[in-house]
């Protein structure tokens, strides 16, 4: 990570607002995300998670507040405008998400072919490439999704993650459904490649040793805001009880105490 000291946040967004109905999902939602900096989003199922990324990506629109990128204000950019600040981003997607017609190097190379226009021949050969940077050969190129294990799949999403060289990546939960050990390996490469593109990085997970293993930095998501960020090192005393009952797993807390009443 480096030193953050009077740089502009990688990405930043102050007190997001979103609702659907009268459900309100992000409720100011504020946090700085510095440049080449590994921040993991912790939260339970239906904290916010996602809807914060698909905000940033501009997916969503919030009904409040900002969100920036490189100084940048993106809410309400135009068309164009808004697919050059996503030609920065790559994402690794929950289940990898892959195109079952497209061969596995035709799905890491889609974004090079069809989002800036490169001759195919070029996009394999980075194609091929990436899927050597997270350990698959180039005959693993020529086979269908349907060929692949959930580990292989993972692997080629976060080639295709990679594949633009994007300034920003974002990883949504990595590890679901993977075994303790493959998504110990994932965890690996991505740190690996995050560091070798030299990329920020935004995750969101409930996978705690996950967490550990790829964040800089953690923040907690619980009931639409940020009740606690800081150092990887830290959340162990992070001296929220909220923190420390989500962190521990532990059945007893204040989140539960909260379920109980409903």
């Amino acid at each position: 990570m480096t030193d953050a000291t009077a740089q502009t946040p990688k990405i930043r967004l102050t007190n997001v607002h979103k609702r659907f109905g009268t459900k309100h999902v992000l409720q100011g939602f504020t946090l700085d995300v510095m440049p080449q900096e590994s921040v993991v989003i912790i939260g339970g199922s239906g904290t916010g998670k996602s809807v914060m990324l698909k905000c940033i990506l501009g997916l969503l629109t919030p009904d409040e507040g900002e969100i920036e990128i490189d100084g940048q204000p993106t809410v309400h950019l135009s068309n164009s405008d808004r697919e050059a600040v996503n030609a920065k981003i790559g994402m690794l997607f929950q289940n990898a998400a892959l195109f079952d017609s497209l061969s596995v190097w035709e799905n890491v190379a889609f974004g090079l072919i069809q989002g800036k226009r490169m001759k195919r021949k070029a996009a394999k050969e980075i194609a091929i490439e990436k899927l050597a940077q997270v350990g698959l050969g180039a005959d693993v190129g020529a086979l269908s999704p349907a060929e692949l294990s959930g580990g292989m799949r993972k692997r080629v999403g976060l080639a295709r993650a990679i594949a633009g060289n994007p300034d920003i990546i974002f990883f949504d939960e990595p590890t679901t459904g993977l075994d303790p050990i493959m998504g110990h390996v994932i965890d690996d490469l991505i740190v690996k490649c995050v560091k070798e593109v030299g990329a920020t990085a935004i995750s969101i997970t409930h996978d705690m040793p996950s967490a550990r293993r790829i964040a800089d930095r953690m923040a907690m998501l619980y009931k639409g805001a940020v009740i606690w960020n800081g150092p990887v090192a830290e959340i162990d005393h992070s001296g929220n009880a909220y923190v420390d009952q989500f962190i521990n797993g532990s059945a007893d807390g204040p989140i539960q105490m909260e379920l109980r009443k409903l």
